[in-house]
């Protein structure tokens, strides 16, 4: 189990801070806040994740039948749902495709739901949150070392990420 731990976390977590490195890049209106306000780090890790969602595809088993869009899923059949596309939906979120530190925290299912949240999520938020303020106080000038479009992402993976995040400073 513990194996499973150390591994289930080392992937989406590294993926989680090139990732969120390379959004704060992108978005500087958004990083100068948090460096103005440190206290928004946390919301802005939440809503990082939201935004970011980069362990697509969770699967469930239907408990009993249901019916989705016009579709019946039996009970026993095996779901696929896609969290980037339930952390951005409208009908929850006000302009969801917008970084917004002030969101509502923790109102994604970026670790999952229920009985099935990941159990090192708190860890996760730890790392994430430490990382990005140590990496943007240490590195005030950091930026990207190439345009962003040439920065190569993985190929159609169920958890995204990038190949490398070249910067400077």
């Amino acid at each position: 189990l513990a194996i499973i731990l150390l591994v289930a976390g080392h992937e989406t977590t590294a993926n989680m801070i090139s990732l969120g490195t390379y959004t704060l890049l992108q978005h500087p209106d958004r990083l100068s806040e948090l460096r103005t306000d440190p206290a928004l780090i946390p919301n802005a890790v939440e809503e990082l994740m939201r935004m970011l969602s980069i362990a697509d595809g969770l699967l469930r088993m239907a408990l009993e039948d249901i019916e989705v869009a016009g579709a019946t899923i039996r009970a026993g059949e095996g779901v696929v749902f896609s969290t980037s596309v339930v952390n951005r939906d409208e009908d929850v979120y006000a302009d969801p495709d917008t970084l917004d530190w002030h969101r509502p925290a923790r109102h994604h299912i970026a670790f999952g739901f229920g009985i099935h949240q990941c159990l090192g999520q708190n860890l996760a938020r730890a790392e994430l949150e430490i990382a990005l303020r140590t990496l943007f106080d240490r590195l005030p000038t950091l930026r990207l070392a190439a345009p962003a479009d040439e920065i190569p992402f993985k190929p159609g993976d169920t958890i995204q990420g990038m190949l490398e995040l070249p910067v400077t400073w």
